[in-house]
């Protein structure tokens, strides 16, 4: 990682209402990059694709006025390390496990997002002593109905049509499409797919994924995200109920979906609504969301 990136997300950070910092920490094999701040118990954050630890940036100082805040890179994004192998969810919550323990935490209250959603919620599964309580936000963990996505929709289909979990199962083209600042025509697309409010997530905000996002390194590993679905279902299987109190957070149709779903993979789930979003809720109703995060955690 250049010297750019570390001064890049000090930066960010320190722009960020609050004392919030920017660190480091070599856990499971990988090293990991993460914003923290605040003080409490801890409360971790882990964003989803295409964003980074920058997805909670208008949250975090809420929040941190009772918790000790600590945003993460995951395994393979940002300013993390980005290994060859790894990136399955079990595992991927084990690096975050070992995060913990190295901040002198023996258990902490974890919300995800995306593909940090799959992340805390195979955290909450495989470390329960070490879960206070689980946010899960507009996302479930991956199972068999994946297997089931057309791969052309039929007319009338409603929602998006999720192309780009085939084009991550595709090796080595995509960092060829993708490198060299092509990656922020991908972050526009994503955006523009899911947003209500195009100005919710500016450009510099956009240029600041790009840069995460746009060298080959960084795109080979988060197609490793994607390519790791086939373990995450396969673990997915052997998972009982999460036994740690359960938030889901979502919009619309998925509200729905969630409200079905999640109760069947806890013992003890609550749903909220935000409204006026679709996927990027964190980033488009971020009072909502500081909301309902501050009242579930207590």
């Amino acid at each position: 990682m250049s010297r750019n990136a570390n001064d890049q997300d000090a930066e960010l950070a320190a722009s960020l209402d609050g004392d919030f910092s920017s660190e480091y920490a070599d856990v499971n094999g990988v090293r990991l990059h993460y914003v923290t701040g605040g003080h409490g118990e801890p409360l971790v954050l882990l964003p989803g694709w295409p964003e980074t630890w920058w997805e909670y940036r208008k949250v975090m100082p809420a929040l941190a006025a009772r918790y000790r805040v600590i945003a993460v890179d995951i395994r393979g994004m940002g300013g993390s390390g980005k290994p060859e192998s790894g990136f399955d969810k079990k595992n991927m919550a084990r690096d975050i496990h070992e995060l913990a323990r190295h901040l002198g935490h023996g258990k902490i209250n974890i919300a995800g997002h995306g593909i940090g959603a799959m992340v805390a919620f195979a955290f909450a599964n495989n470390h329960p002593e070490a879960t206070e309580k689980v946010a899960i936000l507009n996302t479930t963990h991956i199972d068999e109905s994946y297997y089931d996505f057309p791969m052309v929709p039929r007319p009338g289909d409603k929602g998006p049509h999720r192309w780009w979990l085939a084009f991550h199962q595709v090796r080595e083209l995509p960092e060829q499409l993708l490198a060299d600042g092509r990656y922020r025509h991908l972050i526009d697309y994503m955006f523009g797919l899911s947003l209500v409010n195009p100005e919710a997530i500016t450009s510099y905000d956009r240029d600041v994924y790009a840069r995460a996002y746009s060298s080959p390194e960084a795109i080979r590993a988060s197609q490793s995200w994607f390519q790791a679905y086939q373990q995450d279902i396969e673990d997915f299987k052997s998972y009982g109920k999460v036994s740690a109190p359960m938030l889901g957070l979502a919009y619309g149709t998925f509200f729905e979906y969630m409200e079905k779903v999640l109760p069947t993979q806890g013992t003890d789930v609550r749903m909220a609504e935000i409204k006026e979003t679709r996927n990027y809720l964190v980033e488009e109703q971020p009072e909502a969301v500081a909301r309902e995060l501050l009242a579930f955690f207590g």
